[in-house]
């Protein structure tokens, strides 16, 4: 289903604006192996909600790191009211007038609201509660909001606690506030009331930055639209012609800028489109009306079937259930409802073990925290779904040939790049971590194959290496759900493409020369 639009009255035409506040100057972020931001340059305007638009890893977030003070540029600069300025910490973004309010809540859950105000304060001297929370009440009335300065902060919703951290950044003086994916734990009710607040702020001025992956919010919220593509500003709608286009042709235009028209990440790391697969046997891995308890993404009525030998692709940007749902495919969490069969039997009352024993294996994107013992040696990670069972153990006793000889092959058969199957797993990279969770996930009796996220974080050599073993584990005959936020990576695997969002499966779309479009449309929010 369509999520609700926002009221269509939140941007109401361009607003007057002078010169920018805060002008990024061609900026360019780099990490080990990754150029997050590669020469980004634009305007923050006051009165003006200034929208960032891009797929995960576009570079969104380095941005807002950079603005906040979290990060520093190695190139370009930041210029406040037109001289340069060095934002060296979140405390220097706040002198400088930048206020930043995150996905996540920064708040004291334990805390009442003026004692939270009253953090960062002086600690020498006591707060001055009364004095706190008459300016709160000034700040708050001033942008339409009402806040009980003595409740405890645990005890308000989302949207609340998202106010109140607005009215603290405001108090501190901010002229700039970035609003960080602000409604993605929202519901419809509650982003559209988060629309209505930054049209207050910009009314008084405030430059607001809000980063949504949401098309109906952009469209609705926002003056200004920058796209960003991995870590490249590839377009930016000013505000007379996004008003000039109107909804149809700016959702288009933004579609084209986000998502693109071709493959060239996938030519760049050696990939090539994946010709779909015509599957005619009955499926092999049935889930029905799945759902999952969680207090950050509930999942709820997810129901896919995957044939012996096809690739399904689960997209979406990330955090919107892809987790919760892995996990309780693979037993790692439980069902709140639904059923999970594997060649006709129900396998969902069963743990993981039980689960792998009937064939169901499942790659995790964690993989030291969860995939691997970092301090056991490759021979013992290629078994931890196999300990104690024969041959490698007997009457309880480590039987030591049956397992150095199981590690020998998996590693000369997955190129496994370790000094020997004694070495701690912890010590290797990335990508042989990667290859020995490979050996151990699809090797055996593996019918059915789980795979999450299993090229984050890889090198060139290692992502074109994993996406064949994919390949291959299809061409075997296995059920494969793949999934990624990738997008490149899921047309260039998939079969089938499944979009989730807020939990839900929001369109099941053949991988066919429309599905980019298509796929780009439900993950950005605009149909289903």
């Amino acid at each position: 289903m369509t999520e609700p639009a926002p009221s269509p009255e939140a941007a109401s035409g361009p607003p007057p604006s002078s010169g920018a506040i805060v002008t990024l100057d061609h900026v360019t972020k780099r990490f080990p192996g990754v150029v997050a931001n590669d020469r980004v340059a634009f305007d923050l305007f006051p009165g003006e909600v200034h929208v960032l638009l891009g797929e995960n890893g576009a570079g969104k977030s380095t941005l807002v790191g950079m603005l906040s003070g979290l990060q520093t540029p190695d190139e370009g600069g930041i210029l406040i009211d037109g001289r340069e300025a060095s934002i060296s910490s979140p405390a220097r973004a706040l002198e400088l007038g930048i206020g930043t309010v995150f996905q996540h809540s920064m708040l004291v859950p334990s805390l009442s609201v003026v004692d939270n105000m009253a953090l960062g304060g002086s600690w020498w001297s006591r707060p001055d509660r009364t004095g706190i929370a008459a300016r709160m009440a000034a700040v708050a009335a001033d942008i339409g909001v009402r806040i009980d300065p003595h409740a405890r902060v645990g005890t308000l919703s989302l949207g609340e606690q998202q106010q109140v951290e607005i009215v603290r950044a405001l108090m501190r003086g901010s002229r700039v506030l970035i609003l960080d994916e602000a409604t993605a734990m929202l519901t419809p009710k509650g982003a559209e009331d988060l629309g209505a607040l930054m049209r207050r702020l910009t009314a008084l001025g405030i430059a607001v930055v809000f980063i949504t992956h949401k098309l109906n919010e952009a469209l609705a919220f926002g003056h200004r639209i920058t796209v960003l593509r991995l870590g490249r500003k590839v377009g930016e709608i000013a505000p007379e012609r996004l008003e000039a286009l109107g909804p149809a042709a700016a959702t288009a235009e933004i579609i084209r800028l986000m998502f693109g028209t071709g493959d060239r990440k996938a030519a760049a790391e050696g990939g090539a489109r994946a010709v779909r697969r015509r599957v005619s046997a009955p499926p092999l891995l049935e889930i029905e009306e799945l759902a999952v308890d969680d207090m950050a993404v509930p999942v709820s009525g997810v129901t896919l079937s995957v044939a012996p030998g096809e690739i399904v692709g689960l997209a979406g940007i990330d955090g919107n259930g892809q987790k919760q749902f892995a996990e309780a495919l693979a037993g790692q969490r439980r069902l709140a409802a639904g059923t999970i069969r594997l060649g006709g039997e129900a396998v969902e009352r069963l743990d993981v073990g039980g689960r792998r024993a009937r064939g169901l294996s499942y790659v995790t994107d964690d993989r030291l925290g969860e995939g691997t013992v970092g301090s056991f040696p490759v021979s013992l990670n290629l078994l931890l779904k196999q300990v104690g069972k024969d041959p490698f153990w007997r009457n309880g006793f480590e039987r030591p040939e049956p397992i150095a000889a199981h590690a020998e092959r998996l590693v000369g058969a997955y190129d496994v790049r370790t000094p020997g199957i004694s070495t701690p797993i912890g010590k290797l990279s990335g990508g042989n971590i990667q290859k020995a969770l490979l050996a151990r996930e699809l090797t055996g009796d593996t019918r059915a194959v789980i795979f999450a996220k299993p090229t984050y974080g890889l090198d060139v050599q290692n992502i074109r290496a994993t996406r064949q073993r994919i390949r291959e584990a299809a061409d075997r005959g296995l059920a494969v759900i793949l999934i990624s936020t990738d997008l490149e990576e899921v047309l260039e695997l998939s079969d089938r493409i499944a979009v989730m969002s807020r939990g839900h499966v929001v369109g099941m779309v053949d991988n066919d020369d429309a599905a980019r479009a298509r796929v780009g449309e439900l993950m950005s929010g605009v149909g289903a």
